[in-house]
């Protein structure tokens, strides 16, 4: 119950990693606002279940425009009365060469996996100065510190998380407000799914090769990360702990960085 009384909004969290970490800080007494385009009604009874006082709310703002972001953060403060814990989730990908790379999925890569951080922080972190206090927690990738080819908008929007979460860090370092990224390797997420399959396809394997084949090639560890690790590193980066924790980009990747 370490976050009791504590309000997160965590971007993205219909699914995959963004649902599995607004289930920890729920277990850990957090109330919980979901945004996404997922199974709206399944997150929001996953979290409920999670948490003990099973207070959880839902905006559908789309990450992509900054006057949808500041509503969902007003609503987030009118339902619960603050933003406390921020943690920026959403993100897409396409993977092509650079040269073959569709304008608009860039622009929409950087949209949301990028500018959607900096604006629910310039919205979010007023307040969180105001009261002394505050957790902000960007979701960034092992593809925010080394690159892989045919991924150039979601290595440069994760770079650049990054690089935000550092400054803002820097802005923030005589404060009672953290900022920290979480940089996942393979996490079997459906935007994860959907590259296994695409490569059993490929190659004419089974999913099990296919899995085999995908970490092979980064991860050492030959095993997923799972959101339930990531939402334990978020817990604790919203502790007593993890006060003087500022600015880190902060490895979960079976030693893909290690190489």
């Amino acid at each position: 119950m370490m976050l009791k009384g504590k309000t997160a909004l965590v971007t993205g969290s219909t699914s995959g990693i963004g649902l599995g970490l607004a289930c920890a800080l729920a277990q850990q007494g957090a109330r919980v606002m979901l945004n996404g385009f997922g199974d709206v009604e399944a997150a929001r009874a996953e979290v409920a279940s999670a948490g003990p006082g099973g207070e959880v709310d839902y905006h559908g703002a789309d990450m992509s425009r900054p006057e949808e972001i500041e509503a969902m953060v007003r609503a987030c403060e009118a339902r619960f009365g603050a933003v406390d814990i921020l943690v920026n989730n959403a993100g897409i990908q396409h993977v092509a060469p650079v040269q073959d790379f569709p304008a608009e999925r860039w622009d929409a890569i950087l949209a949301i996996n990028l500018s959607s951080a900096f604006h629910t922080t310039r919205f979010a972190l007023p307040g969180m100065l105001a009261r002394g206090w505050g957790r902000i927690v960007n979701v960034a990738s092992v593809h925010g510190l080394v690159a892989s080819s045919q991924k150039s908008a979601y290595v440069a929007a994760k770079h650049g998380l990054v690089g935000l979460t550092k400054a803002v860090a820097l802005e923030t370092a005589t404060t009672g407000v953290t900022v920290n990224a979480i940089c996942p390797g393979w996490v079997l997420t459906p935007l994860v799914q959907k590259q296994v399959d695409a490569r059993a396809a490929r190659d004419g394997v089974d999913e099990a090769e296919a899995t085999r084949r995908l970490l092979g090639e980064k991860q050492p560890s030959m095993a997923f990360t799972t959101p339930e690790q990531l939402g334990a590193l978020a817990v604790f980066l919203c502790s007593a702990a993890a006060d003087n924790v500022r600015g880190q980009a902060w490895g979960v990747d079976g030693g893909w960085l290690a190489q």
